[in-house]
């Protein structure tokens, strides 16, 4: 649901930050900035949460590097969009979370991850782009309409270079840091 469409030269800006930042939403409900629109969701349904939980579960399992992840951190990201993905990995040994503000600039952030819901148009485009922009190495989007796995690698500008696309069943390899093999048929 978009709560505001800041369109005139008037919600732009710090007032629009201002009321962003301001929001105050029921238990459960988050909301994101993205391009001079606030968008607030609802809590995730009971599959989205599996889906999470079982990328956590094997990235804290089998990743060569021990990550540390955060399914509420807010990134501030390329052009002041403020975003919270699914799942925010970083390295542990770089204690990134540590002393960071509600909303932390990318830097350092291994991989975020996406599970779609309502709208994964906004998933597939319009955060692959910012996700790309701000320098965000790996982009794992999980399409549960099209039950599909893509992982996007190589941040070049407003999109990925790297795209890796498999349907669930199928491994998908993540690179360095991580460096193994997701298993998707759990996903099904």
């Amino acid at each position: 649901m978009t709560v505001m469409a800041a369109h005139d030269p008037l919600h732009r800006g710090t007032h629009l930050l201002d009321t962003f930042l301001g929001l105050e939403l029921p238990d459960g409900y988050r909301a994101e900035l993205i391009e001079g629109e606030i968008h607030v969701s609802p809590p995730p349904d009971g599959d989205h949460e599996d889906l999470v939980y079982r990328v956590i579960a094997q990235v804290v399992a089998n990743s060569a590097t021990r990550m540390a992840f955060s399914g509420n951190k807010g990134l501030l990201l390329a052009e002041g969009d403020h975003v919270i993905p699914d799942i925010t990995f970083v390295p542990h040994a770089s204690r990134l979370f540590r002393g960071a503000p509600s909303w932390m600039e990318p830097d350092g952030v291994a991989m975020v991850v996406e599970v779609t819901s309502g709208r994964p148009d906004r998933d597939e485009t319009v955060k692959r782009r910012l996700y790309s922009l701000s320098g965000i190495p790996l982009y794992l989007l999980a399409d549960r309409g099209r039950s599909t796995l893509t992982l996007h690698s190589v941040p070049a500008g407003e999109d990925y270079k790297g795209r890796f696309t498999v349907a669930f069943g199928e491994p998908v390899p993540l690179p360095e840091p991580f460096a193994f093999d997701l298993d998707t048929a759990e996903f099904l």
